[in-house]
């Protein structure tokens, strides 16, 4: 009697994941440690960085980079890249400061405005997804060419006039305060929470994961793997438009920009808190971990007077270490470096 396909499949995940440890690693728990480490050597260091104040500001500073890496670790945890962060924010961004009230037209189309503009993200996302599955291109080039199309469409709905945003709602996102922070910090706190359930208890999080260990395991027991690419590629993309949206709320305006420099910060986040870029490791709340631990160290270098030239290089430093860290386990397995 042939078992159900849904057994099959689920079967086929177990195999292809990863065996679960009995403990926490060193590498699990390092991210968290190192957190905790900067943390206090800069709150010793620094009385304004201790203050509540400041924690505060760190993590409002750290809503829209959270969101953004919560979509792109789903991406890298099936071994691809996605670089098309910076095009669907920048797209999302003018949209959603269209279709809200605005200087530049009579629209004022509130929460549809902003659920038309992540849909924007999530549709050029799937357009990733398909390049990548049809068109058997590697993900960061077909993504690069996602974000030239974004920013093309940004360009074109800025039309040489900034538009300027009136709506009092989203406005309010990054004004108003609960519990000390501001809305944003709870959207992306939500949105965390969301990626976890997600990636924890429905299948697309356990394909993600397959997929990024095993790929031909998980073909080769008869799922079809190409509408879970796609499937993953279009919910980042949602998360990019959303970023765009809260970016939007912050400056008070649409820009092509909005999304300058965070496919770097969100993949540098993800990697730092123990997302491999091969796949099959890490996760969301690994990835949450990366963003403050960034976070805390930029805030905590301005507050002892770094310039900001050595900022981005202490950045790079840091991911150059987390992926030599990351990749010593499997230095005797992988015998060239591709």
């Amino acid at each position: 009697m042939t078992p159900p396909a849904e057994d099959t499949e689920d079967t086929a995940v177990v195999a292809a994941r990863p065996r679960p440890r009995r403990a926490v690693s060193f590498r699990d728990a390092g991210p968290t440690a190192a957190l905790l480490v900067i943390f206090v050597g800069f709150a010793a260091w620094s009385s304004q960085f201790r203050s509540i104040d400041n924690v505060q500001n760190i993590m409002d500073a750290a809503a829209v980079l959270a969101v953004v890496t919560c979509g792109i670790t789903f991406v890298l945890m099936m071994g691809s890249i996605d670089l098309s962060a910076a095009g669907v924010m920048g797209a999302s961004a003018l949209a959603v400061a269209l279709l809200v009230e605005n200087n530049r037209n009579g629209n004022d189309l509130g929460l549809l405005g902003i659920a038309l503009a992540v849909l924007l993200g999530a549709a050029l996302g799937a357009v990733s997804g398909l390049a990548l599955v049809l068109l058997k291109v590697p993900s960061f080039m077909t993504t690069l060419g996602v974000s030239a199309i974004g920013l093309g469409l940004a360009t074109l709905m800025f039309g040489g006039v900034q538009p300027n945003i009136s709506d009092k709602m989203l406005e309010s996102w990054a004004t108003e305060r609960i519990l000390g922070f501001t809305y944003l910090t709870w959207i992306a706190a939500g949105c965390v929470l969301v990626g976890w359930l997600i990636q924890r208890y429905t299948r697309l999080g356990r394909y993600a994961f397959a997929i990024g260990g095993a790929e031909e395991v998980l073909a080769l027991s008869g799922v079809k793997v190409a509408p879970y690419k796609v499937a993953v590629f279009t919910f980042a993309g949602a998360f990019y438009g959303l970023g765009g949206v809260m970016v939007t709320s912050q400056l008070g305006a649409g820009l092509v920009q909005a999304g300058e420099g965070y496919d770097f910060s969100a993949i540098t986040a993800a990697v730092v808190g123990g997302t491999l870029l091969t796949g099959g490791r890490g996760g969301v709340l690994h990835s949450a971990i990366g963003v403050l631990l960034i976070m805390v160290l930029t805030n905590g270098l301005v507050q002892v007077g770094v310039s900001p030239y050595w900022q981005g290089g202490v950045q790079g430093l840091i991911v150059v270490a987390a992926v030599a860290a990351a990749v010593i386990p499997q230095r005797r397995r992988n015998q060239v470096v591709k």
